[in-house]
């Protein structure tokens, strides 16, 4: 090879590299402005001061999952709706099926609403009525407006020695990342999963999910097991709301067991 020729061959070597690093850096430039842009398109979340998310504010479902958890059309007593359950149909075991048939003709005295009895978890998240969320880092509080219900969600601790047949069960959280995880169990037979009278036994056991999606709402996904009445276990899922109104609040709701509202309310004399 001549010197020309080899001088000829360096320069031509020399600018393919350069070109191949001016390449790299635009590459490099560009991978970098997409990764910026799709931070800055990820929405912020709140976050308490150890960095967890929080869930404080007040909360409410738009779905009318209380009249009915499963899909079901409009009727004089409930709106349509597509339901919260995963499947759409509840993994009843057989002969379960009729009673929640016989819960549901004997609704206006047999469910726990009418009653005026706390509703039960998971169904006071979904019930029509707004609730509070106040939260620190070993305790989340939830404070409903519905018949004045709360609950306690102690975080890191471990479960009651059961059974102890609440209402309300026993509430336990962990952290699995940025989601809320809360374990409850310890219920009792007496409450439903909503007006249609779908229902379960004391042996209950809910596995709830919380996540902030964004600073206005929270995705909510409940796995329900309860070997006593269904075949398998089951999920429903939910979106929470946060009410952004100004001096938005709970308020007073009474409830008056058996219609007792249609009931004159006589002030005794003095």
């Amino acid at each position: 090879m001549s010197l020309a020729s080899a001088r000829s061959t360096r320069c031509s070597l020399a600018f393919a590299g350069e070109n191949a690093v001016r390449a790299g850096l635009s590459i490099a430039v560009l991978v970098a402005v997409a990764t910026t842009a799709v931070v800055a398109q990820t929405p912020a979340i709140p976050r308490t001061g150890d960095g967890k998310p929080d869930f404080s504010g007040i909360w409410e479902v738009l779905a009318r999952a209380d009249d009915n958890i499963e899909p079901h059309s409009a009727s004089r007593i409930a709106p349509a709706s597509a339901g919260i359950v995963e499947g759409g149909e509840l993994p009843y075991k057989p002969g379960m099926l009729e009673r929640r048939q016989q819960n549901f003709a004997a609704r206006a005295a047999a469910d726990t609403e009418s009653k005026c009895y706390l509703p039960g978890v998971p169904r006071v998240m979904y019930i029509d009525h707004p609730f509070q969320i106040v939260q620190t880092r070993d305790l989340i509080m939830m404070l409903f407006e519905y018949v004045h219900a709360s609950r306690s969600v102690f975080v890191n601790s471990a479960h009651l020695k059961g059974p102890l047949d609440w209402f309300m069960g026993d509430s336990r959280g962990t952290w699995d990342g940025d989601t809320l995880v809360v374990d409850a169990n310890n219920f009792n037979e007496d409450t439903w999963f909503d007006r249609a009278g779908n229902f379960h036994s004391d042996a209950l056991h809910v596995v709830e999910r919380y996540a902030l999606t964004d600073r206005d709402h929270i995705s909510y996904a409940a796995t329900i097991d309860d070997p006593k009445v269904f075949s398998r276990p089951w999920k429903m899922n939910l979106v929470f709301y946060r009410h952004v109104e100004p001096g938005f609040r709970l308020l007073d709701y009474e409830c008056y067991a058996f219609a007792l509202d249609d009931v004159p309310i006589v002030v005794p004399q003095r």
